[in-house]
């Protein structure tokens, strides 16, 4: 057994490079699991900064001096920050609260129709089932406003959190922007100095995450206002949350798809029963969100990590289980950044006695 471990050492951990990288891995994920609440504000600073690094750059090949193009970058940032705090929280916050209010009424509306089943199909679903169903239903409307009702009361260090957010966040993404290349050669003044192995890693992990991103960010923005602007021609109500919900749902892969199907199904079906508008609806959001997965995904993700269904499912599983929003965020980046180090790993092979 020894034998068996000590050669398993001396094939992967023979390189020093492949130690100091598999150290400096270990500890920068120890650092964000265990500090992760605190400096969530840089984190986010750093996403935005990232985001926006590739505009600089743009900007800069196209003879604009280093400071003008942070400078408008991070204007229209802050513009469009402005645009999304004056006019879009507003109009979400109280389609939120009125679809709180209306939530009894549905509840009703679905009752009924759910009663109706056992006498239209008594070979599938009896009265028991459906009532049961009822009161699942009846329970997890009471927790949600259960949920409200500690949320109204445990508002004001939320808005504290969200205040210390809308100040430090365009701080940090501005430093970013400003000092990128002093604070990479502060980092990199830290790293051994025979580090081919990890430029290697940090090279593909810099496309990869670019990539991915950049291109995250534009779906979701893609997908959400072409949702709003059919839902809202179709005149279905809570247009802006359910684009809003649609466009973040693009960020779990193959699951946020299904999940969010359903508060729209449900939405539209108190609304419009079944009428030829609700077919109308789910028309057009299959067309939508066909579009997504076969054109729009393809023409943004040119670059696409070589990644089985399998291990994307297990990633956004592993790390929204360990980080949260941003971990289900950054799961296909991490999850590549962790086929990246196996595949570039040095390997030892075993020596092979000659046959006589």
């Amino acid at each position: 057994m020894f034998k068996v471990l000590r050669d398993w050492i001396q094939r992967y951990f023979s390189d020093e490079e492949a130690v100091v990288l598999a150290v400096l891995l270990f500890l920068a994920f120890t650092a964000v699991l265990t500090l992760g609440g605190m400096l969530a504000p840089v984190l986010a600073g750093m996403v935005l900064a990232y985001l926006m690094q590739g505009l600089v750059v743009t900007l800069e090949r196209l003879r604009v001096p280093g400071g003008a193009a942070v400078g408008l970058v991070f204007a229209l940032f802050m513009g469009l920050l402005l645009v999304f705090i004056i006019i879009v929280v507003p109009l979400l916050w109280h389609q939120l609260i009125t679809l709180f209010n209306e939530l009894p009424g549905m509840l009703a509306k679905w009752q009924s129709l759910l009663l109706l089943l056992p006498e239209r199909y008594p070979h599938l679903v009896s009265d028991e089932q459906v009532l049961q169903a009822i009161e699942v239903a009846r329970g997890e409307i009471g927790k949600f406003g259960q949920w409200a009702l500690t949320f109204s009361l445990s508002s004001l260090p939320l808005l504290v959190n969200i205040m210390i957010y809308l100040v430090l966040v365009p701080i940090l993404v501005f430093f970013f922007l400003k000092d990128r290349e002093m604070i990479g050669q502060w980092v990199r003044g830290y790293l051994p100095r025979e580090r081919a192995l990890i430029t290697r890693v940090a090279q593909e992990m810099n496309r990869q995450i670019a990539n991915y991103i950049r291109g995250k960010v534009i779906e979701i923005f893609i997908c959400g206002g072409v949702t709003y602007i059919a839902f809202v021609a179709l005149g279905l109500n809570y247009s802006a949350l359910l684009a809003l919900l649609v466009g973040v749902s693009v960020v779990v892969p193959y699951v946020g798809a299904v999940v969010v199907t359903v508060p729209v199904l449900l939405i539209a079906l108190f609304q419009w029963g079944w009428s030829d508008q609700f077919i109308y609806l789910m028309a057009v959001y299959g067309i939508i969100q066909t579009l997504d997965g076969n054109v729009l995904v393809p023409l943004l993700f040119s670059e696409a990590v070589n990644l089985h269904p399998v291990a994307i499912i297990c990633a956004v599983l592993l790390f929204g289980g360990l980080w949260g929003f941003w971990g289900v965020f950054f799961a296909i980046p991490l999850a590549t950044l962790f086929k990246a180090v196996l595949d570039a790993w040095p390997r030892k092979e075993p020596m092979v006695a000659p046959l006589l």
